[in-house]
C-alpha cells in the first residue's frame, strides 16, 4: 500500500554536509509523522528527528543546532538537513512514517531500507 525509500548518503569529510530524503508513495491521504533514526554498528538505534502534520519537530541533544528536518507536503518527502558532521554521525540512516490511507482513519507504519551516511577524513 505505502512504500518509504530514503536516499542522499554518502561519504563526507569531517564538517562537511549532507542532505537525506524519505520519500512515501502510495495510498497516502497524508502524512501523521515522519521520524529519522540512525543505528551505527554495536550501538542501538536511536532517534535523531522528527517531524508531525503541522511541522512540530524534535531532535536529539547529539545533533541540535546540526540537524534540520523538514517536510513537503506535496511531494510527501521529508528531508534531514546535515551540517557540521562528525564522525560520530556515521551511521545507517532510516525513515520511519505513519501515514493517513483512508478518510476512515486508517492508518500505515512502516519504514524504508535506509542509506549508509560515512563521516571520514
Amino acid at each position: 500500500q505505502v512504500q518509504v525509500m530514503e536516499s542522499g548518503g554518502g561519504l563526507v569529510q569531517p564538517g562537511g554536509s549532507l542532505r537525506l530524503s524519505c520519500a512515501a508513495s502510495g495510498r497516502i491521504v497524508s502524512i501523521n509523522y515522519m521520524d529519522w533514526y540512525r543505528q551505527a554498528p554495536g550501538k542501538q538505534r536511536e532517534l535523531v528527528a522528527s517531524i508531525t502534520s503541522d511541522r512540530t519537530t524534535t531532535y536529539a541533544e547529539s545533533v541540535k543546532g546540526r540537524f534540520t528536518i523538514t517536510r513537503d507536503n506535496a511531494k510527501n518527502t521529508a528531508y534531514l538537513q546535515m551540517n557540521n558532521l562528525k564522525p560520530d554521525d556515521s551511521a545507517v540512516y532510516s525513515c520511519n512514517a505513519e501515514v493517513l490511507i483512508d478518510s476512515d482513519g486508517a492508518t500505515w507504519w512502516g519504514w524504508g531500507q535506509g542509506t549508509q551516511v560515512t563521516v571520514s577524513p
